[in-house]
């Protein structure tokens, strides 16, 4: 159901948490749509997606987690009513609709339908199975009495486990559902210490997601981790005031249940949201690092009124993720000498945000379109896409290069490897320098792209000389079964990776050498209005345009 909610909104999702850090009530309103539509642990996994890519604070990071695991509960309230005659309904449209609907927002809704039916059929076919053995189950839920210190402690615990495994909170709630209408849990005592500590459970998703990233991502993980505990201590103290007045709210136990978790959700939110600096400060000061954060996007919606500006800053971006991409080669040529399970995760990292950095680009070009453009600035804006698109290639070849080389460490603790290495290394050096130049080539302040491109194209015509001797090199070896054939398979493909990302790189340079690639600092601070493309649409259909054609 999460899957499918996620692939519908598609690209929404992350155009909404682009506009939840512009003000914490926007963060906590919008994280708790998103908290609804995919649950708290995947939201908090994008949130560190996007701090790692640095398009993200971590200040403006924590409205949104706050809303977002608001928005979990408004989900387990959905999940509260009794539709379960209704899950065969669900089930079979999802599939037919998954199966063969042509459209792909379509076929993602029947998959979110078809995983709804499927979390009620489950439910009620858990409480069917576990009916019979009502009795067998009692004495074991009895321990987990909210009621008392250590019956809320063994369920906050227990809880938190399960949930931790399984990496849902949204299926331990549930599964606890389940057991109420069974029969097992038969008050709000029972089932309380199981919702509050599922809540802390949860965050071992995000957890896990900040492996590898920059040390603020990994701390949007901890801080979702440090408010699901403050948040379940409060409940804990505050529970006997939960079991005397949710129960005079209208519906059952599974109803009552639900509204709890909300409550204590929305009240502990609100008691954290003044506070988020504070709350940052604290993570900060728990989880101290040496490194500097990821260096911020320089795609700031504030420039959108001034054109040139926003492409100037367009630029930079450029520019950031070509040193990512210079980052990762490095790394790249360093696990010819030895693996390093950090370097690989980095890699991996990098190439996600390039991928992350890629779409918010294209948002901010779509925003620039909106105001009346020069003409040099409409094709420009065309060439800073293509730059974008080639530079999230060379990403995705320099992850290629990684996989390579764990392909390759049998070979690499021979001794007659030495000479394959040495060859590889002067490649790496070769397109390193390539990338060097490009990311010179790309900075905004220069004025004559043309001569920097010029140097992009040099230093590929220098790795093409290398290469083809190279190539002559490796087929000779293994012609005189020098080399083992296979690694002559790896090594070529190293070669034809090396080429491709020398391509893209010629690409760009391509576009900068185009007669409007270029910026006009006078015109930086002048505004320009919005223009409606429905005008302009209207325009170009008019006979007296067609005829011109």
């Amino acid at each position: 159901m999460t899957g499918g909610l996620r692939r519908f909104a598609g690209a929404g999702l992350r155009r909404i948490l682009s506009r939840a850090a512009r003000n914490p009530l926007n963060g906590l309103g919008l994280g708790t749509v998103i908290g609804f539509l995919v649950q708290s642990s995947a939201a908090t996994v994008m949130l560190v997606g996007f701090i790692n890519a640095g398009l993200m604070t971590l200040s403006q990071s924590v409205p949104v987690m706050l809303g977002a695991n608001i928005g979990t509960t408004l989900s387990m309230q959905l999940i509260s009513f009794k539709l379960a005659d209704y899950c065969f309904i669900a089930i079979a449209l999802g599939v037919l609709l998954h199966a063969a609907a042509p459209q792909a927002q379509v076929k993602n809704a029947g998959r979110a339908l078809l995983g709804f039916g499927l979390l009620f059929l489950g439910m009620s076919t858990m409480s069917t199975a576990i009916a019979p053995y009502r009795d067998a189950f009692v004495p074991l839920f009895a321990q987990i009495d909210g009621s008392t210190p250590g019956g809320m402690l063994r369920g906050i615990l227990l809880a938190a486990a399960v949930t931790g495994i399984i990496q849902s909170s949204g299926a331990m709630i549930g599964m606890t559902f389940a057991l109420i209408e069974a029969g097992v849990i038969t008050d709000l005592s029972g089932a309380f210490p199981i919702i509050i500590g599922a809540n802390i459970g949860t965050c071992v998703t995000a957890l896990l997601g900040g492996i590898g990233t920059h040390i603020d991502a990994r701390r949007s993980a901890i801080s979702h981790l440090l408010f699901n505990i403050f948040s379940t201590a409060v409940a804990a103290c505050a529970a006997p005031l939960f079991y005397r007045w949710i129960p005079l709210l209208p519906g059952g136990l599974v109803h009552q249940a639900a509204n709890a978790n909300t409550i204590k959700m929305v009240i502990t939110a609100l008691m954290v949201l003044p506070f988020v600096p504070l709350h940052v400060r604290l993570v900060r000061k728990l989880t101290p690092s040496r490194k500097a954060p990821p260096q911020p996007s320089f795609l700031d919606e504030a420039l959108i009124p001034a054109p040139e500006q926003a492409i100037h800053a367009a630029m930079r971006e450029l520019r950031r993720m070509t040193e990512l991409c210079g980052e990762s080669l490095t790394l790249d040529e360093q696990l010819l000498d030895a693996r390093n399970e950090r370097a690989v995760r980095t890699i991996g990292q990098n190439e996600k945000t390039i991928d992350a950095v890629k779409l918010a680009f294209r948002d901010y070009l779509a925003l620039i379109t909106s105001r009346f453009l020069s003409r040099r600035q409409a094709v420009l804006v065309q060439h800073l896409d293509r730059c974008m698109t080639e530079i999230e290639r060379i990403g995705d070849h320099i992850k290629v290069l990684c996989r390579l080389n764990k392909k390759i460490i049998p070979y690499t603790r021979h001794a007659f490897f030495g000479i394959y290495r040495n060859q590889l290394k002067g490649l790496y050096a070769q397109i390193n320098q390539i990338l060097n130049n490009l990311n010179t080539s790309l900075d905004p302040e220069h004025e004559n792209y043309e001569e920097m491109a010029e140097t992009v194209l040099s230093a590929r015509k220098g790795y093409l000389q290398k290469k083809d001797a190279a190539k002559t090199f490796i087929t000779d070896h293994v012609g005189r079964d020098e080399l083992p054939p296979l690694l002559g398979i790896y090594l070529n493909e190293y070669l034809m990776t090396f080429s491709k990302i020398a391509r893209h790189c010629k690409a760009i340079a391509g576009a900068q050498q185009k007669p409007f690639f270029w910026l006009k600092h006078s015109k930086l601070n002048r505004l320009s209005d919005e223009y409606s493309e429905e005008k302009i649409l209207e325009e170009l259909d008019t006979d007296e345009y067609l005829d011109t054609l």
